[in-house]
């Protein structure tokens, strides 16, 4: 029984999910044909670029492949009499839960690990794919700021550091650092036209140029002292893993760098909301899977007269397209009003549970 429950909804998820990654691979990969030519790009860059987004692809898919593809397999069951037998079988209502559940944190195992490992490091090979094709990586408006605040012997600093985007290679460009004593006051400004920064926070900067402003209440408060340096280091709390996740697009990070990355925000008195929500939805992601095929068993309890196979595949699939529209809208709502992080990301997926049980109880009490 349970082999046989398994083997077609598992079958039915994949196809889904095989049908949707084929629709997106044709999309993307037309889009991406617009820019063969352009700096050296060819067919074949193209076609690694949309074959490394597949991942991320099947990341935020695979919840509403799960929901589709369960749902057509119950119908389908259920219009054959299969799962009548089955019921007759044994297969009572909580067993059925139980069966589905069991299979649904297997479906949501399996995204967590599509969207911690998988999905994270193709879009870095394809960011970074597309950087050598462009050029490097350019961060539109005024670039990425990290902000750090730190003592040292002179007393407490604040520090503003500007990126405005990163080479081929993966070095950051035009660098800008700005020190501010505990009152505001501007002490220094670096800039350099290349650095990289360690694990450890040492930033290597290139083509250095120091301005110093002297304290206030110093000697000679007119004067600017310029240095200019080759090659200099700067110590810092920024490491590599904090600037990465600043430059780089939040789809190259997994949900510990999204919680390293809000909790340092946290640190320096920066807003960090945003970043919360998208560590808290992309940690409670995988129990969508687990929501899905609870909102999928109640179609197994509804007779055939009351609806075919695409009628209730229809339906499945706009339970899906509401439920991902009610997941993104949770967190621009959870900005906005500020909602505590993990109930802006649990929120949707509750209501769903909710209803979906809901309904699931109803069919079997009165049908």
């Amino acid at each position: 029984m349970r082999l046989l429950l398994y083997r077609d909804i598992v079958a039915s998820v994949f196809f889904v999910a095989l049908a949707f990654l084929s629709l997106f691979f044709f999309i993307d990969f037309v889009d991406e044909l617009e820019s063969v030519g352009k700096n050296g790009k060819t067919v074949w860059d193209a076609v690694l670029t949309t074959v490394l987004e597949m991942p991320g692809r099947l990341y935020d898919l695979f919840p509403i492949a799960v929901l589709i593809g369960t749902i057509y397999s119950l119908a389908r069951m259920a219009q054959a009499s299969e799962f009548t037998i089955l019921r007759t079988s044994g297969l009572g209502p909580g067993r059925a839960l139980r069966l589905l559940a069991v299979l649904g944190a297997a479906f949501g195992l399996l995204t967590f690990v599509v969207g911690d490992y998988l999905a994270p490091a193709s879009e870095r090979q394809s960011v970074s794919l597309k950087a050598r094709a462009s050029g490097g990586l350019t961060l539109g408006g005024a670039g990425a700021w990290l902000k750090e605040r730190r003592s040292t012997p002179e007393g407490e600093r604040n520090y503003s550091v500007n990126v405005a985007g990163a080479n081929e290679k993966g070095e950051l460009k035009g660098i800008r650092i700005f020190e501010f004593d505990v009152d505001g006051r501007l002490l220094s400004r670096t800039q350099a036209r290349l650095g990289r920064v360690s694990d450890e926070g040492v930033w290597t900067l290139f083509d250095a140029e120091v301005a110093r402003w002297p304290a206030a209440g110093g000697p000679g408060l007119t004067l600017v002292k310029l240095e200019k340096d080759a090659s200099m280091q700067w110590s810092s709390t920024l490491t590599a893993q904090v600037v990465s996740a600043a430059v780089l697009p939040v789809s190259t990070m997994t949900t510990l760098e999204l919680w390293r990355y809000s909790a340092h925000l946290s640190e320096q008195e920066q807003a960090s909301q945003d970043q919360q929500i998208r560590f808290w939805r992309k940690a409670l992601y995988p129990l969508a899977c687990l929501v899905m095929v609870a909102l999928a068993l109640p179609f197994a309890y509804l007779h055939a007269r009351s609806g075919g196979i695409s009628f209730k595949v229809f339906g499945g699939i706009m339970l899906g397209i509401s439920f991902v529209l009610l997941n993104n809208l949770s967190g621009y709502i959870g900005v906005l009003r500020g909602v505590t992080p993990w109930v802006a990301a649990a929120t949707p997926s509750l209501l769903y549970l909710l209803m979906s049980m809901a309904a699931f109880a109803w069919l079997v009490r009165y049908r």
